[in-house]
């Protein structure tokens, strides 16, 4: 463990810098060698064991089991980076690999650009295919406009859980950094594989799906500052301009309108900065002032989130620097 003592702020910020890189240029790594779909499986193989009674209480060892495991990951990494044989290079990208593991910006963009392609086409039916993975709405119900509003609310909403978080607790663990990265991933991935409010999970993913919420609540409030700072950088380039007070005020006034505590504020925050209506039918409205979305407010959201996505890079590289300069670590 003494090894870990000697990591400092560039060799963090170098880390998150990398795996942003690798993230744009190479996205998500195959299956087989993605510590992300190690987890699922993990998850998966526990899930399929759990008891008839006593769901909510194996939920509890569920839970705590996949977060060990997926701890373990980032642990044995940072570990293995300590280790004063191997190069610093390597200890950089190979930790750099399992980072960009456990967050995704270009697959989180790439879907919505495809619907949109196939939108400005009229090519519904292939629109409708490709919802289905996208959103748990019924596609064939809906027309264009809500087709829009779907890809925007998603790809809004997963600004936190799959950029934000991760990158969140990573920035704030010092030397462990990797391994709160990886708790979270782990509770992020249960969450969405048994945190369901039906009748098979309603017990057995409770404790998951709270956990999620508490882990996310942070981060999300988080959210609305970059995507408002990001409406500021688009506007220099944008057709339409963008509106940072409206995208504050929105996620302010309404962020807490949806059933998910924290999914709420991030998609008030896009609903404000491009001035549309986002809505799931029969659970939310945000925005109800604004005009339904058009397919290019896809390509606008896409425009937010990736300069949203590089400012939080920026600014917890910066909270990376002021907490290893305040414990002693720079």
């Amino acid at each position: 463990m003494i090894g870990l003592l000697t990591f400092d702020a560039d060799f963090f910020i170098s880390v998150l810098l990398i795996a942003t890189v690798f993230d744009f240029l190479i996205g998500e790594p195959p299956a087989s060698v993605h510590p992300v779909v190690w987890i699922g499986k993990f998850i998966h193989a526990i899930d399929k064991t759990a008891p008839k009674k006593s769901r909510k209480l194996y939920g509890i060892f569920l839970a705590t089991t996949c977060i060990l495991f997926a701890s373990a990951i980032g642990y044995f990494v940072t570990l293995l980076a300590a280790v004063p044989s191997i190069p610093e290079t390597i200890t950089i990208l190979v930790s750099a690999y399992f980072l960009k593991s456990t967050f995704a910006i270009r697959s989180l963009i790439s879907p919505g650009q495809d619907i949109y392609n196939d939108l400005i086409k009229n090519q519904l039916e292939d629109v409708r295919s490709k919802l289905k993975i996208f959103v748990s709405r019924d596609p064939y119900k809906l027309n264009k406009n809500q087709m829009s509003s779907a890809v925007v609310e998603s790809t809004s909403e997963n600004f936190t859980d799959g950029i934000i978080s991760p990158i969140f607790y990573y920035s704030i663990l010092g030397p462990f950094g990797l391994v709160a990265a990886y708790a979270y991933k782990a509770v992020n991935t249960l969450d969405s594989m048994v945190g369901y409010k039906n009748e098979t999970y309603q017990e057995l993913g409770y404790v998951s799906a709270k956990l999620d919420d508490i882990l996310n609540w942070v981060p999300a409030r988080f959210s609305v500052l970059f995507i408002a700072l990001a409406a500021l950088i688009v506007n220099i380039f944008a057709e339409k301009k963008l509106s940072i007070i409206d995208s504050l005020k929105c996620a302010y006034y309404e962020g807490r309108s949806t059933p998910s505590p924290n999914s709420g504020y991030p998609m008030a925050a896009v609903a404000g900065a491009l001035r549309i209506r986002l809505e799931k039918p029969g659970s939310y409205i945000l925005g109800d002032k604004y005009p339904e979305p058009e397919p290019v407010d896809i390509k606008r959201v896409s425009q937010i989130i990736i300069s949203a996505a590089i400012i939080s890079i920026i600014i917890f590289s910066l909270i990376i620097y002021g907490i290893m300069n305040l414990t002693g670590y720079i």
